[in-house]
């Protein structure tokens, strides 16, 4: 169909058509999510038919029904594949979004880019990253909530449950206009095996961090942390990045970041990926140089590069475990290792066991689940032997916060502390993005050009780099590196090429700089020098995500396993202005691990938005320092004392640290 202004806006409004479009061929050259396994009873497939059938009119039930029983035969899911949009799957300038609300036309085009083939990891499955991901349970879903934005209006709210456009409500215009929640289980339902099979169901859905919160924007998203991570890694162990080796594995969403943050930082980076699809991905986007499938052939390039102080990033087409083994057999010094698969969903697709075919793998997890969970575990301890082996000859390995760690231990591998209580190797937030950034309010703050025009994106990356350049001449020498870094990041992200889809950028801020940042977009907006800006941030932030085994590992005090944090987080950005607000189950690390919220927020050049950015930014970070403070963070205790001194209504708690002499 032609994607004409008319009939893309009217297939929006149409929302689910009465006259059902015709069955889709499923199309092999798309990469598609691997068959889920089997776990529902008789019963419970019968009642995810009758789950599915609710958003259809009666008359239409008696053709789809064997159609949904088919499907949820053949891929474990109800994905509705019929009810695909024929229009191209793309983030459109937001005058394209037939809207009364602007608000709601932004939040849109974020849908949409989060299902762009170009950045989703299984578009047709509606899964943006990380193996399942989902921005929607099926595309009814999809439907349905963008016909209702396409109706809203500036006193209403849309609510969203996992996924299921629950309707639009009466509110008031300073309220969001989407409030999002994924996978809130009841805490004693949120096991692996809870979200198989309530997914199943179609009552629920893993929305990850910000695929089911409208906020990706593809590899990028996670580049500027891993640079910074790779070069404060490389730091750590007082070398520099050129010639060096960072080794890693994962090429798929947001793992396929690693290779273009390895050259910026300028090191050889290694990255195993068993899907040829994702390698095939990352080097047409150019986001890795070159692809290697033979394990000699790869061990002569990588020698070359180290001889001839090379930076290039290589996609080792095959399994990670026999890079670890090869290079020691080899004798190849690895100076950074990490893993970056989707551990947190370690049984349907996050990792591939060593030994097996992609192909054999696939059957596996999908016929034989026991067999694959069994070899995925033997992996994992090989896996794990292989790190061991390297770091005795210095190898600085960290854990990814991809529960590498946790789901090695579960395996029986040799990753524990000598106290049986720690990991032998830090996260790499408790290492690195912690002290340096996450203590100090610096976390990833993002913004997409709605007009979807480069021009707009240059413009606000030369407003961004002026606006740090003059914080840098009279910040505190605590944060002059991190302030030093983004400013090298900002003029290098042009050369760089890292828009995947949307018109988007990311840099590490501080609220200060965040504040100062998008008040000058909005001026800019209201002086007409560029469109509307949606202002939005990873989850894996200072103060979004409570996760013991990442975002907050470097929390001490005892309170890692709380999730206070990210529900006030929530529940404040939506009182202060944020356009909408997303709170989240499993995120990152897994299903039942941790509890992660998220924010959009439209610029439109109003005084309305600058009170809103105001406020909201600044609770958006300092919540998170002040929580850190508590804990006795030093780094933290610094910039709450900071913020306290920039906002006399700002009054937080400090705590009194003991002698350790006294307390011994």
């Amino acid at each position: 169909m032609i994607d004409t202004e008319y009939s893309f806006a009217s297939q929006i409004q149409e929302g689910i058509p009465e006259i059902l479009p015709k069955k889709k061929d499923y199309d092999p050259l798309v990469n598609h999510a691997p068959k889920r396994k089997e776990i529902l009873t008789d019963d419970e497939k019968k009642l995810a038919i009758k789950n599915a059938l609710r958003y259809f009119d009666k008359s239409l039930h008696a053709e789809l029904i064997q159609e949904f029983k088919e499907e949820l035969e053949t891929y474990g899911r109800i994905y509705m594949y019929r009810l695909r949009p024929d229009y191209p799957m793309y983030a459109r300038p937001i005058d394209a979004y037939p809207a009364k609300s602007r608000h709601a036309a932004a939040i849109m085009l974020m849908i949409m880019n989060n299902l762009d083939p170009k950045v989703a990891q299984h578009p047709h499955e509606l899964i943006t990253y990380g193996g399942n991901g989902a921005v929607f349970q099926n595309w009814a879903q999809y439907r349905l909530t963008m016909k209702y934005l396409s109706e809203m209006n500036d006193e209403q709210t849309l609510v969203m449950y996992s996924g299921h456009p629950l309707g639009l409500f009466p509110s008031h215009k300073n309220a969001p206009r989407v409030v999002v929640t994924n996978g809130m289980m009841i805490p004693n339902y949120s096991k692996q095996d809870d979200w198989e099979k309530f997914n199943a169901l179609g009552v629920t859905q893993y929305g990850q961090m910000t695929a089911g919160s409208y906020m990706y924007i593809g590899p990028q998203g996670i580049v500027h942390g891993t640079t910074i991570t790779v070069l404060n890694g490389f730091r750590k162990i007082n070398k520099n990045p050129n010639g060096n080796i960072f080794v890693t594995s994962g090429l798929g969403g947001m793992s396929g970041a690693q290779p273009k943050a390895g050259n910026i930082a300028g090191c050889i980076t290694v990255c195993a990926e068993v899907n040829p699809k994702a390698i095939e991905t990352r080097h047409s986007q150019g986001w890795v140089d070159e692809v290697i499938a033979n394990l000699d052939e790869l061990v002569t390039r990588v020698k070359k590069a180290q001889k001839e102080k090379e930076t290039v990033s290589i996609a080792y087409h095959g399994n990670i475990v026999d890079v670890w083994e090869k290079f020691d057999v080899e004798n190849i010094k690895i100076d950074l290792g990490s893993d970056q698969t989707s551990l947190h969903n370690p049984w349907a697709g996050g990792y591939y066991p060593v030994g097996v075919t992609f192909k054999e793998a696939q059957r596996l997890m999908a016929e034989d689940a026991k067999t694959f969970k069994e070899k995925v575990r033997e992996s994992l301890r090989r896996h794990a032997k292989a790190i061991n082996r390297h770091t005795q000859k210095g190898t600085y390995f960290f854990d990814y916060g991809n529960a590498f760690l946790l789901e090695a231990s579960r395996a029986g591998a040799d990753v524990m502390a000598k106290n049986n209580i720690d990991f032998k190797y830090p996260s790499y937030v408790q290492d690195i993005m912690g002290p340096m950034c996450f203590d100090f309010g610096f976390g990833p703050f993002r913004w997409v050009c709605a007009s979807g025009n480069p021009e707009d994106l240059k413009k606000t990356d030369a407003i961004a780099c002026d606006i740090l350049e003059e914080m840098k001449k009279n910040s505190p020498k605590e944060i002059q590196q991190q302030l030093q870094d983004n400013i090298q990041w900002i003029k290098a992200a042009q050369k760089n090429k890292l828009v995947v889809g949307s018109q988007a950028r990311i840099l590490y801020a501080d609220a200060e700089g965040r504040i100062k940042i998008a008040a000058a977009f909005n001026k800019a907006i209201a002086e007409n020098k560029i469109g509307f800006v949606i202002l939005g941030r990873d989850h894996h932030d200072v103060s979004g995500t409570d996760s013991p085994f990442r975002e907050t590992s470097n929390i001490y005090d005892g309170s890692r396993f709380t999730a206070d944090m990210a529900i006030h987080n929530v529940i404040g950005d939506s009182f202060r202005g944020a356009s909408w607000v997303s709170i989240h189950n499993g995120g990152g690390v897994g299903w039942g691990e941790v509890i992660n919220g998220g924010f959009g927020m439209v610029l439109d050049g109003t005084k309305e938005a600058d009170k809103r950015l105001q406020s909201m930014l600044f609770w958006d970070v300092n919540n998170g320092i002040a929580r850190r403070s508590w804990a006795r963070n030093q780094e933290a205790v610094f910039a709450i004392k900071r913020a306290m001194e920039i906002e006399p209504n700002l009054k937080v708690t400090l705590p009194h640290f003991v002698d350790e002499d006294l307390l011994k």
